[in-house]
Order: C-alpha cells, then sequence, then structure tokens
C-alpha cells in the first residue's frame, strides 16, 4: 500500500529529516527540483530548446521553482520565470536559490499584476506550478488567483511542484482557484488531495518523488491512511487448495429483495457467486419466489412470509434465524423495503446475528435511531453505504460530510466499532482502530442503479470465504472499480449498468491474481 498523508505529517517528517537528522533544507529542495525536471523530460521527451514557464510563490514551492529552473537552464531548455510576490518576502532556502540564479546572470521577473506577464511567454511547451504549497487553508485570493486563472484559461499543459497551487491538501477541495494540472510531481508521499475529488482531477497523473526521507521518519508519524494496491489485494485475497468443495468455499445466506426490487436481490446473490462463494442462499417474500427461481440458476431461494406490501414479514423471523447457524457470513438490505415491518424484522434478524454480517442500503436504514444495537454486536460488521445513507444513519447533512469523507468515515468506524465502506469518489474503507484505505479504481459510468447491489455481493462472497470484513471491503472496493473500469473499456461510461460490472468480476480476479 502506498501511505497518504496529512499536511502536519508531511510537515514533521520534513523538520524531523532537517533538525534531527541534519540533513539540510537544500539537500531535499535541490532533490525536488531534480524530480521535477525528470518528469519534465519525461513529458517533453526532451528539454534542449523546449520553452518552460515557471510561476513561482514566496515559500518553498517558489525554492523549488527556482531550482528546477536553474537545472533547466543547465540542460539548455529555453526558461522564463515570474515570481508573484516582493523579493523580500522570499526567506531561507528558497532565498538562497532565488540568489545562486542571480549570481548566474539570470534575473527572474517579480510582478504586481497579470498585465505584466507577457502574452508572448505562454508560447511555450509546459508550465511549472511552483506558487504555492500544501499549507494553504482558505480561498485563493488577489494576484495568485488572478495568475492561477490566467493559467488555466491558457490551455498549456501544466506541472505542478508538490500540489496544484490552491488546493487544500487535506480535504482536496478549494476555494477561489486551483491550477488544473497535468502532472504533479509531489515530494515523499502522496497527500489526501491527490485522491480525494476534485484534487484527484485537479492534480492530473502524480508522480511520488524519493527525495531522501527515511522509514524510520514515515513510522514516527503512526500513518492510517493507505492507497490500495493491486498487490495488497492479490494477497489477501483467498486461496483454494485442489480438494476443495463448494462447502469449503463458504455459504451465504442473503435478504434482500422486495416486490419491484428483485433487481438488487440479483446482483447481489450473483455477484457473491461470480467472486467465488460456494454455496448461497437468498430469502426473498414468498410471492417473488417464481421470478427470482428465473433469475437465479445458481443460487438456492428461500420463500419467506411477506407484508401485503410484498416485502419481508415478522413472521419468518424463525426460519431466517434458522438459516444463520448454516452460513458463514450474512448479508442483509439491498432491495428488502423500507416497510415499517420489514424494518423491525431487520433489526430482530440483526440482534441475533452470530456471524460476519454485512449491512447495506435498506438494511441500513432502522438502525437510525438504534445505533446502540449496532455498538453492541458481537460478530465482525461491515456497513457500505453512499453519502446518503450515511447522513440518514448519523443525523448529519450530506454537505458536512463531503467537506470531509475520510475525517467523517474514520470517526464513526470508531464510534460505532465496525468497519465502514463510504461509496464514493474515491470508496474509502474505515475501521474500528482508526485506519483508513482508499480505492481509486473505478469511474463515472459506475454511478447506475445496481452498482452498490454487485458491490456488496462481492463483499459478503469474500467474508464467506474466510476473510475479514476489513479485507473483504478491501479487496471488494478495490475489484468492484477495476470490474467497472473494465466493462467501461467495452461499453464506455455512458451504456454501463450494474450487470456489465458484475460480469467482469472474474476478469478483474483474473488479473489481479495474475
Amino acid at each position: 500500500m502506498k501511505r497518504v498523508l496529512t499536511v502536519k505529517q508531511m510537515r514533521n517528517i520534513d523538520s524531523y529529516t532537517i533538525n534531527e537528522l541534519g540533513i539540510p533544507g537544500m539537500v531535499l529542495m535541490e532533490r525536488a527540483a531534480l524530480a521535477v525536471v525528470d518528469e519534465i523530460r519525461d513529458y517533453l521527451g526532451s528539454l534542449k530548446n523546449k520553452r518552460i514557464l515557471i510561476f513561482c510563490g514566496s515559500g518553498n514551492n517558489g525554492g523549488d521553482g527556482f531550482a528546477a529552473a536553474r537545472e533547466l537552464i543547465i540542460k539548455e531548455a529555453d526558461v522564463k520565470i515570474y515570481v508573484c510576490t516582493e523579493k523580500e518576502k522570499i526567506k531561507g532556502d528558497a532565498l538562497i536559490n532565488l540568489q545562486i540564479l542571480e549570481k548566474e546572470g539570470f534575473n527572474p521577473v517579480f510582478i504586481n499584476g497579470v498585465d505584466e506577464i507577457s502574452p508572448m511567454d505562454f508560447k511555450c511547451d509546459v508550465i511549472v506550478d511552483a506558487l504555492l504549497g500544501t499549507g494553504i487553508k482558505g480561498p485563493v485570493r488577489g494576484l495568485y488567483k488572478k495568475v492561477i486563472d490566467l493559467i488555466n484559461e491558457t490551455g498549456i499543459p501544466v506541472i505542478s511542484v508538490d500540489i496544484p497551487s490552491g488546493l487544500n491538501c487535506n480535504t482536496g477541495r478549494f476555494e477561489g482557484a486551483c491550477i488544473k494540472a497535468e502532472r504533479t510531481v509531489t515530494m515523499g508521499a502522496l497527500k489526501r488531495a491527490h485522491l480525494i475529488s476534485p484534487g484527484r482531477e485537479l492534480s492530473g497523473k502524480v508522480k511520488i518523488a524519493d527525495i531522501g526521507f527515511s522509514e524510520n521518519s514515515f513510522n514516527r508519524e503512526n500513518i492510517k491512511l493507505n492507497l490500495i494496491e493491486k498487490d495488497d489485494v492479490k494477497n489477501l485475497l483467498p486461496q483454494r487448495e485442489k480438494t476443495f468443495h463448494k462447502g469449503d468455499c463458504g455459504k451465504l445466506f442473503i435478504l434482500s429483495g422486495s416486490i419491484g426490487m428483485t433487481g438488487a436481490a440479483t446482483l447481489l446473490s450473483l455477484s457473491a457467486m461470480r467472486i467465488g462463494a460456494g454455496l448461497a442462499v437468498l430469502g426473498i417474500p414468498r410471492s417473488l419466489n417464481p421470478i427470482l427461481e428465473e433469475k437465479l440458476t445458481e443460487v438456492m431461494t428461500l420463500p419467506l412470509p411477506e407484508t401485503p406490501y410484498g416485502s419481508l414479514s415478522l413472521k419468518g423471523k424463525n426460519q431466517i434465524l434458522e438459516m444463520l447457524d448454516w452460513a458463514n457470513a450474512v448479508a442483509i438490505g439491498p432491495g428488502i423495503s423500507r416497510k415499517e415491518e420489514t424494518l423491525q424484522l431487520i433489526v430482530e434478524i440483526v440482534k441475533n446475528i452470530k456471524k460476519p454480517l454485512i449491512l447495506d442500503a435498506d438494511g441500513i436504514y432502522p438502525f437510525y435511531e438504534n445505533l446502540d444495537i449496532l455498538k453492541k454486536l458481537e460478530p465482525e460488521i461491515i456497513i457500505t453505504p453512499h453519502h446518503g445513507e450515511l447522513a440518514h444513519l448519523i443525523g448529519k447533512p450530506i454537505n458536512e460530510i463531503e467537506k470531509d469523507r475520510i475525517k467523517t468515515a474514520v470517526e464513526i468506524a470508531r464510534e460505532l466499532d465496525l468497519v465502514l465502506l463510504l461509496k464514493g469518489s474515491p470508496t474509502l474503507i474505515s475501521t474500528e482502530t482508526g485506519e483508513c484505505f482508499i480505492s481509486n479504481t473505478g469511474n463515472p459510468g459506475m454511478a447506475t442503479g445496481g452498482s452498490g447491489d454487485v458491490l456488496t455481493g462481492m463483499i459478503a462472497g469474500l467474508v464467506t470465504q474466510g476473510l475479514s470484513v476489513r479485507d473483504a471491503g478491501i479487496c471488494g472496493a478495490y475489484l468492484h472499480g477495476l470490474a467497472g473500469d473494465l466493462a467501461e473499456k467495452e461499453f464506455g461510461e455512458m451504456g454501463l449498468i450494474a450487470g456489465d460490472i458484475m460480469n467482469k468480476i472474474p476478469l478483474s480476479l483474473k488479473l489481479t491474481l495474475n
């Protein structure tokens, strides 16, 4: 996994490296500059005679820009630098790098307004954004805003140093203005904003530059946020022995579906089988059994008593409890309805569950006023809401959740003492211990009805095979997004449907394992 840092963690690592290990800040700045130059070369193919426009600010981000300019000049690039601050405000290592440039006879242009920027300078091959670093809070104003707006308007490719200028490094959001980069060279490790929309899109392709931070410097920070990678999933997925039979691959019991919502039950059940569950039984309202017998060849059905509204009735409680003894894991929710009697049934069943539990959609709904039930459950539990369902569960508006999705996910998982998978861009998996994992697979085409039901089935199928709900959430989120990406390549975004994602599950497994 790749670690993902906050602003404070990165500052601490930087400070420890300079002040305790004794590695000069100038050394780190030089390494950062060389990494930026390498990325420019990679993007342009060569540097000689290439026109490169660099915008610098007053801080260390600007210092990286000055140092990069010197290296580019040495390599015979045609470089122009604009500095968007007074010279007196440049201090420390940034000032030293500016003075080195000046001693070499290269004088950056200090500006007070965008009208001082020559239009001819925008006839360049690439722009380097070294304006603002990771510490910005609040809206970008004044000259910086005008310069950022102007850069974006040109349409010239931008390579940002550490983070696109204007972006809040912790939240991935911005106020006022923000650079839209083609590429970003970030120092030491990923930052949260590189992975959280809109920061993910604004950062473009992100390159992590190793500038000399030690492993111990990272370990001191107790970093609990990580990006899921292919090998992480490969190492977590269950392995089958040659002697396995279907019972060894797990038995899943599902409560899903109601009148008009047989699709949710179908997608969940088949997705669990597609990801490797050995056996699955779907508990459904009795009148829907003929329909689901047609839809589901590989899944067994259990017709249960129903309400007058075609949803599961409390009268089926004892039958359901008997199935809990048979199953290795239980999944409840998609399409089950919000009829009062059905919600009462969900609460009664959840109270009695002793097996790992996956709760999604309507399965989460009745716990808005019963959060203590979730907190007191003995078995492992994972809930998989989107932001609207989570907002209802915890009684907070959606916009408050979206302000800092990572913080919200971590806090709720800890408070409820469970694993929380928060769907979105990107999907987050938070645990009761404060860990949080980011899955950045997937695409906008997956914003389609039934996509979440597929994800629930995948997670349930993995839990059934013996994975913890934590590991199943990690693997399920990554593979779900990968299946969506494979489907998008074949069908495009607009025409993508949940069944396309489900049908790509085997290929997503094959590509990950091989």
